[in-house]
């Protein structure tokens, strides 16, 4: 499969990927891990040749056929479903348009030429599976649970997994052998993730993914690509396995240290005591060169560094009212299609309440009608008086101005806040230096996501809504975020899909479902 050589990526000064060779193996899982902003995604870029590299070499084999699923689902999808699809498949759609075009040329200008064109194109597109490629199409698409009478529909009325279930059909159609995934369980239901774990355990060629789901890690990987610093480093075995080797690592590499520091401090003594003397001075002079031998080999000596953990310190402005929130006998959907009807919810300052549900359910829905975004169809909702809502987006952009660098979005979505406190709420989110003055649109997605949480935290509100908050944050973000919102002072609704998250502070489940009445449920019966 794909060989890379001594592979060089640089941002400016800081290198992203430093001296990178690998050898991909044919029908491997390999997962990649590493910080937010580590070169995670630049790596899988790189592969795919979305993003150019600064020295080294790629070697992709012809019979190699890339399939990339990015992080977000495309902005601008075809019309229908089935079209979005289709498109995956851009050599056949790009024979079916020359088609098109020559059969346009033929029937306006007609000459044994034009039609000599349009017949080479015809066995083209035909000796490639062109006449198939609908049938094929349809077949992914029910092969991933899409209903017949939702292939006419836009992709734009789907649900975030959805979407992202759409992008991998586009992927299948091309049947690759190498599968290149970025955070594919960002957005997908435990029903959704499951079937996906299946699928990619079956599949028959080498898979690459990033992902900072431990479970997912753990249940997929033979190998592990950690990044950190710049420095690219395999291992084998699952997630865990890749923890206790880099323990073990760390562990031997500080006893070397440790070994090689004391016989220089024994060596030194002896110098000290004789350099000056004249029978001792030769010996002296001996054991200092071997003093810097052993501290060139102290430097050589491989000890990979901590990623740093960030800090969410989540404050409260102004205490709420007790009732902060109530729906009684809501419907909320979009242009009064009903996603869900007959919603029951009281919700009282202190409670920290996950919304839980499949994908399609209306839990996003939700949370954009109790803030106002979207207008509730039918019902009542009252919000108590002092509330003050902050609103975490599952997508960033809906939120971020990507023109903006990450200080000037802090300082534009929090009213009051100056320059200087904008810069310690980023830097507590190891968003610091020149990197504040990034723009948003250069950002890596765990990132994005450290931005929009920076200008939630600077907002000090009382409520927090939360639509999906750990997508794309690294696991040690994603602890952080869940040790606040434990101690924060606040009310919390929180849409999320992870099963650790949520257990780590959540009061109450808000469990949605079509067939049955959504109810609240205490954690400690669940």
């Amino acid at each position: 499969m794909i060989i890379v050589k001594n592979l060089v990526k640089k941002f400016g000064d800081r290198v992203i990927i430093r001296d990178f060779s690998y050898h991909f193996p044919k029908n491997t899982n390999i997962g990649i891990v590493g910080a937010n902003g580590a070169g995670k995604t630049t790596l899988l870029n790189i592969l795919t040749g979305l993003e150019e590299y600064d020295d080294g070499e790629i070697v992709i084999p012809k019979d190699c056929v890339l399939g990339y699923l990015p992080q977000s689902p495309n902005e601008n999808p075809k019309d229908t479903i089935l079209d979005e699809c289709i498109s995956g498949h851009s050599t056949l759609c790009e024979l079916q348009q020359k088609l098109h075009q020559a059969l346009k040329e033929v029937s306006e200008n007609y000459s044994d030429e034009v039609y000599a064109n349009y017949e080479k194109v015809e066995a083209e597109f035909s000796d490639k599976g062109g006449y198939a490629l609908e049938a094929d199409a349809k077949g992914v698409l029910t092969g991933l649970s899409f209903e017949a009478s939702q292939f006419e529909q836009s992709p734009l009325i789907l649900s975030g997994g959805w979407r992202m279930r759409l992008e991998l059909a586009k992927l299948l159609i091309n049947e690759p052998n190498f599968l290149i995934l970025d955070e594919p369980t960002n957005h997908l239901d435990l029903p959704s993730l499951t079937w996906l774990e299946g699928y990619l355990r079956s599949f028959r060629g080498t898979l690459l993914f990033v992902s900072h789901d431990r479970e997912f890690l753990n249940n997929l990987s033979d190998q592990i690509i950690h990044i950190s610093n710049g420095n690219v480093k395999v291992y084998n075995g699952d997630f865990d396995a890749f923890v206790e080797q880099r323990e073990a690592n760390a562990e031997f590499a500080k006893k070397q240290k440790e070994s090689l520091k004391k016989k220089q401090d024994h060596l030194q003594e002896f110098v000290d005591r004789f350099r000056y003397k004249a029978s001792k001075a030769k010996q002296a002079q001996s054991k200092l060169k071997i003093i810097e031998r052993l501290k060139q080999l102290e430097e050589r000596i491989d000890t990979e560094e901590t990623d740093q953990k960030p800090v969410f310190k989540m404050a409260v402005e102004k205490q709420s009212a007790k009732v902060v929130l109530e729906l009684k006998n809501v419907t909320i959907g979009y242009d009064d299609i009903p996603l869900n009807k007959n919603l029951d919810l009281r919700v009282i300052r202190g409670n920290k309440i996950a919304v839980i549900g499949s994908n399609g359910i209306g839990k996003s829905t939700l949370l954009k009608t109790i803030i106002g975004e979207i207008p509730l169809i039918s019902g009542e909702m009252q919000l108590g008086n002092n509330v003050s809502i902050g609103y975490y987006a599952q997508s960033q952009l809906d939120v971020l101005d990507p023109k903006l660098d990450a200080l000037e979005n802090v300082m534009a979505l929090t009213q009051g806040i100056n320059q200087q406190q904008a810069r310690a709420i980023l830097g507590c989110l190891l968003i610091s230096k020149n990197d504040v003055k990034k723009p948003v649109n250069v950002l890596s997605g765990g990132e994005k996501s450290k931005v929009a949480i920076a200008a939630l935290l600077a907002q000090k509100s009382n409520f927090l809504v939360l639509d999906e908050p750990t997508n794309h944050l690294d696991m040690s973000s994603a602890e952080a975020l869940s040790n606040a919102l434990n101690e924060y002072d606040g009310t919390v609704l929180v849409v999320s899909h992870n099963r650790s998250f949520i257990n780590s502070f959540a009061t109450h489940i808000f469990a949605m479902d079509k067939i049955k009445k959504a109810e609240l449920i205490g954690i400690d019966s669940v």
